[in-house]
């Protein structure tokens, strides 16, 4: 299954914990927003940060610096010398670190319920009072090439994926990786850092999310305690980048040290923030039970047609994520049968889009995969890291929370002639992007990183 590159592979899994209770709304005089949601199954608790900006706020020749102030966090404040945030939170017995993605950064920890006020009073103060050094710059900049040397760089699949969706995304931020282009985290400079986190580290650009075993006032008088203090700043949005219309089929071929090919195809899609009507909507839900038919377990229709049955592809997976801020792909992965070419896998594909534009879902098949989806967060529902992930996300890219209440029961509005209908309008051979990795002969030797890395998405 392709790995979705938003909130949404969890969102099914979560989706009946962070709406079985009632969540609680805050907003500071310095307009930092604050969700609280009781869990006191255990005497936990998940503290979380999210800043709204990402590798879709970045422009060419800046690329990857939100990724990069991410690794920068860590290294000290006017009270803290650098590696002490976290040695202060493994000392609580607890859990730490962040992630950055195309809409947002998130800073997290987990731990004991006591500990609340501590780590509070940490993240706050990294909120407007990091020393960000040259030194520590340079030496942090090093880590980051080397991380993408081993993420992308020496990885043929990581490759054909980040030039797959730069040939995909032409004038939108979407073009870029959201670890940046090698030549843009070259030339990075401290100041660069510096100016980025002034421009957006303000409690006017962030959330905190927190869940576990806690009151909800209590979180509020604690949250107006630590972060109330931090001065606003004004927050300018960055200009609409909207993405040229596909007119026509783009194909990219790319040659690595790999043993077998490998396919990706990728076709333009709305999603729930950029739908404007009801309609378009109901195509996202459509589009989601789709991705679910398609890819899932055993019985989708790619495992059990072309793995199992024809064995053209040795794996394959479809996917897609409703809830991303400006744009999305519906995602198609294949690798090739050994002795298959690229061009057998990549028809054979096509044969199971065709018969969902031409063919209704049978009803039995469409009850088996809404069954599953509510089964799934249903069994997932005991990640308290994964619900605030959940909300923190939807906030981020501008969907409100209850977003999740309604989800399982929009899903089920989808009848077989929406998902016909969807198919026919958006998977279209004059809307495809298609990207094929071949091998080109050398010889396979894996990469070792000997850094800690923190985590871009």
């Amino acid at each position: 299954m392709i790995k979705r590159l938003g909130f949404i592979a969890c969102l099914f899994s979560c989706t009946a914990s962070a709406s079985a209770q009632e969540l609680s709304h805050f907003k500071l005089d310095n307009g930092m927003q604050i969700v609280v949601k009781q869990d006191h199954r255990a005497p936990i608790v998940v503290h979380q940060v999210w800043y709204r900006v990402g590798s879709h706020f970045e422009h060419s020749g800046k690329t990857g610096i939100s990724h990069m102030l991410e690794h920068m966090m860590f290294k000290g404040t006017e009270k803290l010398e650098p590696g002490e945030f976290s040695r202060r939170v493994a000392q609580m017995g607890g859990q730490e670190n962040a992630f950055t993605s195309s809409d947002y950064t998130a800073y997290y920890q987990v731990v004991g319920k006591q500990h609340l006020a501590s780590v509070m009073e940490l993240e706050s103060d990294r909120m407007r009072n990091i020393v960000l050094t040259d030194e520590e710059f340079l030496k942090e900049r090093d880590v980051v090439t080397e991380e993408r040397r081993w993420r992308t760089e020496d990885k043929p699949t990581g490759k054909l994926y980040e030039q797959f969706k730069a040939v995909s995304f032409l004038s939108s931020p979407a073009h870029h990786p959201v670890i940046g282009w090698m030549d843009d985290i070259r030339a990075w400079t401290a100041e660069d850092a510096r100016n980025w986190y002034k421009q957006w580290y303000a409690p006017n650009n962030a959330t905190l999310v927190v869940v576990g075993d806690v009151d909800p006032q209590n979180v509020y008088e604690l949250a107006k305690k630590y972060y109330g203090p931090n001065k606003a700043e004004t927050i300018e949005a960055p200009r609409p980048q909207v993405e040229i219309p596909q007119e026509g089929e783009r194909r990219l071929t790319l040659k690595g040290a790999t043993k077998t090919p490998s396919l990706l195809m990728g076709f333009h899609a709305p999603t729930l923030v950029t739908a404007k009507t009801d309609a378009e909507k109901q195509e996202v839900y459509a589009l989601e039970v789709l991705s679910s038919i398609l890819d899932g377990d055993d019985s989708a229709r790619l495992e059990k047609n072309l793995v199992r049955r024809d064995q053209v592809v040795a794996g394959a997976g479809a996917g897609y994520d409703g809830t991303d801020r400006i744009t999305t792909l519906f995602l198609f992965q294949a690798t090739p049968s050994q002795g298959v070419t690229p061009e057998k896998a990549e028809a054979a594909i096509w044969q199971e889009i065709e018969k969902l534009q031409t063919e209704l879902v049978e009803p039995a098949e469409l009850e088996r995969v809404l069954a599953q989806s509510e089964a799934q967060y249903i069994y997932h529902q005991d990640s308290t890291q994964s619900q605030a992930i959940v909300l923190g996300s939807l906030i981020s890219v501008g969907l409100p929370t209850n977003t999740l209440d309604n989800w399982v029961e929009n899903l089920r509005k989808v009848t077989p002639e929406q998902i016909r209908a969807v198919a026919n309008k958006y998977l279209q051979k004059d809307r495809v992007t298609v990207a094929t990795l071949l091998p080109n002969g050398q010889k396979v030797s894996p990469f070792k990183p000997n850094a800690m890395y923190r985590g871009a998405h």
